[in-house]
């Protein structure tokens, strides 16, 4: 009994930590679109949204019930090192993608690694395939594409709306539409992820005994998951808020409102149904929506392109990762301890990779190198040429008339002639010239 207290212990501190990855990891979700148009400080953005993903863990627990009862068979002879190994699996694949700055879903990542080992240790058998199905697979694709459509509407109603009126007038009441969005965004986030890592606790305690099958988290476990995903969401994903906020479209305070509305909406009902969704995937898809809706804007598809190949991998991937891992653990004591080892100097050299181009609350607005314009990008330009800067601000004191003040939408201005100077005669012909006249 012994052992199994040790090792539960050692798997809740995973699970914990994976909370704290999935809050870093997830910050973005909610506060990208409000950090990239202005309407929230980094700093504060992050604050605000750690402390309403805390509230919105103690508001439902129907998604803890989905991972600790629905996706994984608890009768069929799963171990603490299952579920260490799994969770191993998701926080490596976590850590590689916040470093590419890619919004991958945290939930498939623990999705992925609790399958991936439970299927070495255990087989085939010990999940549950139809719960897989339509609790994890079907929203996976179904959520970001309603979110999308959602946003493509909302973002075409807000600026019919505000149509005849100046920018300046609006910008106060975007913000706080804005501010008000993004907050519900993180208390949905708080409903959503942080009952998984409460669902993957509650499972640990299930298979050691602690606590009997089908049971509620405890709330001790509401509070430390909680904890570690608000402590994780303050110290902000800035990677991935810099991808989410101007690496797929350039969002304006009516897109960013609208984004985050649509998204939190999907949310929220998913977890009140249960379904355990990915709300980057969410989040990701509104962005885009707001894109799309927003004449003139363009997607980065390029962009859009890599986050949607780490949503397919990353299930397979995570469970790659734990399905070696649980081949070890399962090895005994020294088996975990090789794993623990191993998955420490992993997320350290991760860290040690991500210090050499840091990204943090002083640098997230800023856009490196622009990427190549692809065929899907150059068709939509050609078609609706994006504005020559954003809506509402000044042209710089000097600059060249634009093509679209010229009345030639989508051609670029005419290069100015430089006359040709006259030249200077020299001094004794000018004198001689004087004396002429």
């Amino acid at each position: 009994m012994e052992h199994i207290t040790l090792l539960i212990g050692i798997v809740i501190v995973t699970a914990l930590v994976f909370d704290f990855t999935n809050g870093f990891h997830d910050t973005a979700n909610a506060m990208a679109t409000t950090i990239s148009t202005g309407a929230l400080g980094p700093r504060v953005a992050v604050a605000m949204s750690a402390i309403l993903n805390l509230v919105g863990a103690f508001l439902s627990v129907e998604v803890a019930k989905t991972i600790s009862g629905g996706i994984i068979d608890e009768d069929s002879g799963i171990r603490p090192e299952v579920i260490f190994a799994g969770l191993i699996g998701a926080i490596l694949w976590n850590l590689v993608t916040w470093l590419a700055g890619l919004p991958s879903s945290s939930s498939h990542a623990l999705f992925g690694g609790l399958i991936g080992a439970t299927v070495v240790s255990v087989g085939l058998d010990g999940v549950n395939g139809d719960a897989i199905v339509m609790k994890v697979l079907i929203p996976a694709v179904a959520a970001p594409i309603v979110a999308g459509i959602a946003t493509v509407a909302a973002t075409r109603l807000t600026y019919r709306l505000g149509r005849g009126r100046a920018p300046e007038d609006t910008a106060k009441g975007y913000r706080a539409g804005q501010i008000a969005s993004a907050a519900l965004v993180s208390l949905a986030h708080g409903t959503n992820d942080a009952q998984k890592t409460m669902g993957v606790i509650t499972l640990a305690l299930v298979t050691g005994g602690v606590v009997a099958p089908d049971s509620d988290p405890p709330l001790w476990v509401i509070v430390s998951a909680g904890l570690a995903i608000a402590l994780g969401t303050y110290l902000g994903g800035w990677r991935i808020i810099r991808t989410m906020g101007k690496g797929i479209t350039d969002i304006q305070p009516p897109q960013g409102f609208a984004a985050q509305t649509g998204a939190a909406t999907v949310i929220l009902a998913s977890s009140h149904i249960g379904f355990a969704l990915s709300t980057t995937q969410v989040c990701s898809g509104a962005v885009m929506g707001a894109g799309v809706g927003r004449k003139g804007a363009v997607v980065r598809w390029s962009t859009a392109g890599r986050m949607v190949i780490a949503w397919v991998l990353t299930l397979p991937a995570a469970g790659l990762v734990a399905g070696g891992a649980a081949l070890l653990a399962d090895q005994g004591n020294a088996g975990v301890t090789a794993v623990a080892v191993l998955a420490v100097l992993a997320c350290g050299t991760i860290w040690a990779l991500s210090r050499r181009k840091p990204v943090d609350h002083t640098n997230v607005n800023e856009v490196g190198t622009q990427e190549p314009v692809g065929a899907v990008t150059a068709a939509l330009r050609s078609v609706a040429p994006p504005p020559a800067g954003p809506v509402g601000s000044a042209a710089p004191e000097g600059a060249a008339e634009t093509a679209t003040e010229r009345g030639v939408p989508g051609t670029a201005p005419e290069p100015e002639k430089t006359p040709t100077p006259t030249p200077t005669p020299p001094p004794a012909a000018a004198a001689a010239s004087g004396a002429s006249s």
